[in-house]
């Protein structure tokens, strides 16, 4: 989901969690100042040092939660996840949303879209490393999916499922923006089109065949 080099095992990416309430919001606006920085001139010239200086920050505040630009980056697909998901569950949850899964998996590649065309950095790193990321993002679905699943969350073939839909739409959507910087509409919509009839496969009973009628 990104170019941006990552250390193998990468977690969060933070050294320490905030504790108190100001040391919360300096980390929020750290992050912040990551994001712009890496619309306005990419990963490579992306430092510590101007991330300290954009967040109005000493850049000892910076080294006090992350060892590099690496774990800064790392800490900020972190969040893009969670707001991703905060995102989708806040779509799923309005009144009148149809219940079935194929809609929740609408309003995931519609979330997805929305943050690659407006969230500071998501262009860039998204939610971090291909494979690490995707499998932990298929892990989470679950829960957010809740009743809209129709089978055992426990259930080994759902969460392969899962992970390849993840993997598949990762990939597609990421052609879709390789082909037009807003997204092509025709790639997402037919990403759509694809996870759900995958899904299907899985997620949808097999149709009950009754016996013929004894004749004669």
């Amino acid at each position: 989901m990104t170019d941006v080099p990552r250390a193998a095992g990468a977690d969060s990416g933070l050294r320490r969690a905030p504790v108190q309430r100001r040391s919360t919001e300096r980390l929020e606006r750290i992050l912040d100042a990551c994001a712009g920085l890496l619309d306005e001139g990419g990963y490579e010239r992306l430092s510590t040092r101007a991330v300290a200086a954009r967040a109005g920050v000493p850049i000892g505040s910076v080294y006090r939660f992350f060892s590099d630009k690496r774990a800064l980056t790392d800490a900020l697909a972190h969040r893009n996840l969670d707001e991703f998901l905060d995102r989708t569950a806040a779509r799923l949850a309005r009144p009148g949303t149809d219940p079935d899964w194929r809609t929740a998996v609408d309003i995931l590649v519609d979330e997805y879209t929305a943050m690659k065309r407006t969230a500071p950095g998501f262009a860039l790193v998204d939610f971090g490393v291909p494979g690490e990321t995707n499998h932990d993002l298929a892990d989470r679905l679950p829960a957010l999916l809740g009743e809209r699943l129709p089978v055992d969350a426990a259930d080994p073939r759902l969460r392969l499922a899962l992970v390849l839909a993840v993997e598949t739409a990762d990939a597609a959507l990421q052609l879709a923006f390789r082909t037009d910087p807003s997204g092509d509409p025709g790639v997402i919509a037919e990403t759509k089109t694809l996870i759900r009839a995958y899904l299907a496969t899985v997620l949808d009973p097999p149709p009950i065949v009754l016996d013929p009628p004894p004749t004669g």
